[in-house]
């Protein structure tokens, strides 16, 4: 489980294909690496991977075709970098929102604006993912946790302060980045446990209620 507070802007060292799937090496910056051991959880742009060789300069994970398909991963190259945060600890600060580390899909950035010291962006996320867009509801970008400022159709807002522009690789976002969004788990669930019994049902995998409702209901919220 990870909280969508950025640590560390690693970049990618070597990518080294195993079959249908890819070993990754990490090389981080200023991550701390004395408390992690092998079988823990690092999110590397949002996507949870379990670390299975490391040293002090970084870690290696695998990737599986499976996140390789539903992520960005397929776009990476040697010397991409990526936003890097550690599975959280019970005694951690709660600074974003609950984020899985599992993604649901890959957006894209179509305009970045300048506002004051501030940057606004606005994404077009994959169709199948409005449902669960709602005006000041979360979203992850890129392992980022971030507030949804505006909402049109498929299109979200999003807000960036000068502290996020830096720390994480938002700040070198261009119009076309392609990135990986994870929506809010509760919003995933409560569509779920809408089904009722119907969710036993073969086929059953969308629930007929509106996300829109429920966010105007307070719901979301």
């Amino acid at each position: 489980m990870f909280t969508g507070i950025i640590e560390d802007v690693g970049h990618i060292e070597s990518l080294t294909p195993t079959g249908d799937d890819i070993r990754l090496r990490i090389r981080v910056n200023k991550l701390d690496m004395s408390d992690v051991a092998l079988g823990d959880s690092i999110a590397n742009n949002g996507v949870c991977l379990t670390v299975v060789d490391m040293s002090a300069s970084g870690f290696s994970a695998d990737v599986s075709h499976e996140t390789i398909k539903r992520s960005g991963f397929a776009d990476y190259k040697a010397g991409s970098k990526v936003n890097l945060e550690k599975a959280m600890l019970p005694s951690s600060r709660f600074g974003g929102h609950i984020v899985s580390g599992h993604v649901d899909g890959v957006g894209e950035v179509i305009s970045i604006n300048p506002v004051g010291r501030y940057v606004e962006i606005w994404v077009q996320a994959p169709n199948d993912l409005a449902r669960y867009l709602a005006e000041k509801g979360s979203i992850t970008v890129d392992g980022v946790s971030l507030t949804v400022n505006a909402v049109d159709g498929a299109k979200f807002l999003i807000t960036l302060i000068p502290h996020s522009l830096q720390e994480t690789i938002i700040g070198g976002y261009k119009k076309g980045t392609k990135i990986n969004l994870e929506v809010d788990v509760v919003a995933r669930y409560l569509e779920r446990l809408m089904l009722g019994d119907k969710a036993a049902q073969s086929g059953q995998q969308k629930s007929d209620i509106s996300m829109a409702f429920l966010a105007e209901n307070g719901y979301l919220r």
